[in-house]
């Protein structure tokens, strides 16, 4: 769970040093930021504890993990962004773009298959999908709304916008059955011996 956190907000990190666009909720975070003069990381943690009220109505049950990406991954992001340098060249920033996709597909996968609970942006899609909708449209429909909130807020809109924006739900829909973990077993209620009754 911790290693897909920290992952999420290095990849982060990595999309917005990339200089392309930013992925549809750092889109929003920028907007906001803008507004109130606060780092990135700062919204994203403001947002997440925001977006868990939108769990009530989906009858989502936060947990450990769930606590956990609230306050991880925007002080990750945030650090991420001080310690690494930017690409000079446009080879260089398309690789920042591809790493970035992936290994937010791979850390989404991490941290909610640990099964500790989603993070506040990921209940909503688990939530969705529980109803019925399949988690590639859950995951671009909550996407693709934030990029436009954000858009018309001011947030930075790019090719890697678009190419985040499209390719992050069939990335997770495959990542995550790969990389959940399987329940825990539940051991069976133990027969009271002769000695014991």
């Amino acid at each position: 769970m911790l290693a897909g956190l920290v992952l999420f907000g290095l990849a982060l990190a990595v999309l917005v040093k990339a200089n392309l666009g930013l992925d549809p909720w750092n889109v929003f975070n920028q907007g906001v930021s803008r507004r109130f003069g606060w780092t990135l990381g700062e919204i994203t943690v403001v947002t997440s504890i925001l977006l868990l009220l939108a769990w009530l109505p989906l009858h989502q049950r936060p947990g450990i993990g769930t606590v956990a990406n609230a306050l991880v991954v925007g002080p990750v992001l945030d650090q991420g962004l001080k310690l690494i340098p930017p690409p000079h060249q446009p080879a260089a920033q398309a690789v920042f773009l591809v790493v970035a996709i992936l290994a937010t597909a791979l850390a989404t996968g991490l941290y909610v298959g640990a099964g500790w609970g989603p993070g506040p942006r990921d209940g909503i899609m688990t939530g969705l999908a529980a109803r019925g909708i399949p988690v590639l449209v859950a995951r671009a429909a909550i996407e693709l709304t934030v990029l436009a909130i954000g858009w018309a807020l001011g947030g930075s809109v790019g090719l890697a916008t678009v190419l985040f924006a499209v390719s992050i739900g069939p990335l997770v829909s495959r990542s995550l059955p790969i990389l959940a973990l399987p329940p825990a077993p539940v051991r069976p209620t133990e027969e009271p011996g002769p000695d014991q009754l």
